[in-house]
C-alpha cells in the first residue's frame, strides 16, 4: 500500500553531521534509530549545512551518497537563517563555532514534531533548542 500525496509523517528524526557520518559508517545504533523512523513513519531529515561538516576526501563516496538518498536535505533558507540566528542569541552565542549547530536547530524546529535529534553534541542543541526537541547522544 503506498501512503496518500497528502499524508503527513508522524514526526521527524533528524541528523547532525555525527548522526549522519554514523549512519554512512553503517553504525549500529544509528542503523537501528533508522530502521524505527521508517516503521514509524518518521521523515529522516538534515540541514544542507550538515553536508560541509561531513563530506571529506576520504569518505565512502557510495555508502555516503546511498545513506543521502534515503532521507531529505532541507535547504538553508533564509528563514532559517534568521531563525538560527535568533537561537544563538537566545542561547547566548554566536560566531562559526556554533553556525552549523544552529542552523541544524532551525531545521528541525521547523519539522513536524514531535522531533528527535541524533547527535554526538547534545550541549550544543539542547542549549539552542531548549525542551522543545528530544536530543539524542549518539
Amino acid at each position: 500500500m503506498t501512503r496518500s500525496p497528502t499524508a503527513t509523517p508522524g514526526g521527524t528524526l533528524v541528523l547532525d553531521s555525527g548522526g549522519l557520518a554514523k549512519a554512512v559508517l553503517r553504525d549500529r545504533t544509528v542503523t537501528a534509530w533508522l530502521s524505527l523512523a521508517r516503521a514509524d513513519d518518521l521523515r529522516v531529515i538534515t540541514s544542507a549545512a550538515t553536508l560541509v561538516e561531513v563530506i571529506h576526501p576520504r569518505i565512502n563516496r557510495p555508502a555516503l551518497e546511498w545513506t543521502l538518498s534515503r532521507l531529505v536535505i532541507e535547504p538553508v533558507t533564509d528563514t532559517i537563517a534568521r531563525h538560527a540566528a535568533a537561537l544563538l542569541s537566545d542561547a547566548g552565542l554566536h560566531g562559526h563555532e556554533y553556525a552549523i549547530d544552529a542552523m541544524l536547530a532551525a531545521t528541525a524546529l521547523a519539522a513536524p514534531s514531535p522531533t528527535i535529534v541524533l547527535t554526538s553534541d547534545p550541549e550544543d542543541l539542547t542549549a539552542l533548542c531548549g525542551t522543545r526537541i528530544t536530543v539524542i547522544k549518539i
